[in-house]
């Protein structure tokens, strides 16, 4: 099967990590994700509290300055401080932040009892929910979501992308509207732990990587109790129906897992 990225996913221009997408092989930005993340985000202010939890709900505007949520009127989900309107983000209290080199847009939230380690970046409309836990190099477009008690690591969410109940995401790719079921499994190492390869066009391609999970295409969806193996790839809407296993390898567009 020959495999593009624009065979995965259509609209990366929307995407603030667009440009790591000019590879030939859809695993390769992961390699540089972190690095990536690293240049592109600038510091939280000094005056938020790193490596211990919030002890107030604050709420960041995009100029980054640190108010009490408190004090922010909400008018039909528009933010005003002393009458004037405002844009940012909501940091609940109990959330925790481990580093400094994570960034979020407007009307982002992060629900209490959250660890988030940096680099990362949230788009507008990201939801990171009670619980969740993200060690780091991790992007999200417009309006994803990383819910409870999902980890995440070196992966990116494109817009829409949802990992909302019990999910681990490692060193995986979600296209834009991709839906994980409550406990999916995106596994990221075989149990050999050798490099992952792929057949394709019947070549043997190395990816260079030991750590690699799965890259979903645009709209897939997976039933909750899924599994995908290391090193699977979904073609565009493809399903996992729930409590099966996927993978590993290359799988057509609109394949059901049944």
């Amino acid at each position: 099967m020959e495999l593009k990225i624009f065979s995965l996913f259509d609209n990366l221009e929307v995407e603030k990590i667009k440009n790591l997408f000019k590879t030939e092989y859809p695993w390769e930005p992961l390699k540089i994700l972190k690095n990536y993340l690293l240049e592109l985000i600038p510091d939280l202010p000094k005056k938020i509290p790193l490596r211990e939890p919030l002890s107030k709900s604050l709420f960041l505007t995009l100029e980054g300055e640190i108010l009490l949520l408190n004090e922010i009127e909400i008018i039909e989900n528009e933010f005003y401080f002393k009458g004037e309107k405002i844009e940012g983000a909501i940091l609940y209290a109990g959330a925790i932040l481990m580093n400094s080199k994570i960034f979020f847009e407007k009307n982002v939230i992060v629900e209490p009892f959250a660890m988030v380690s940096g680099p990362a970046y949230f788009s507008e409309g990201t939801q990171i929910r009670q619980g969740a836990y993200i060690r780091g190099s991790v992007y999200t477009g417009k309006n994803a979501v990383i819910g409870h008690t999902t980890e995440v690591k070196n992966s990116i969410f494109f817009t829409s992308a949802k990992a909302a109940h019990f999910a681990y995401v490692g060193d995986s790719i979600l296209g834009k509207d991709v839906n994980l079921g409550a406990g999916t499994k995106l596994a990221n190492l075989k149990f050999t732990k050798k490099e992952i390869f792929f057949e394709i066009n019947g070549e043997r391609i190395s990816t260079g990587l030991k750590k690699l999970g799965a890259i979903l295409g645009d709209n897939c969806q997976t039933g909750c109790n899924s599994v995908l193996q290391p090193g699977t790839i979904l073609g565009k809407g493809s399903f996992v129906l729930p409590g099966k296993v996927a993978g590993p390898g290359i799988l057509h567009p609109k394949t059901i897992i049944k």
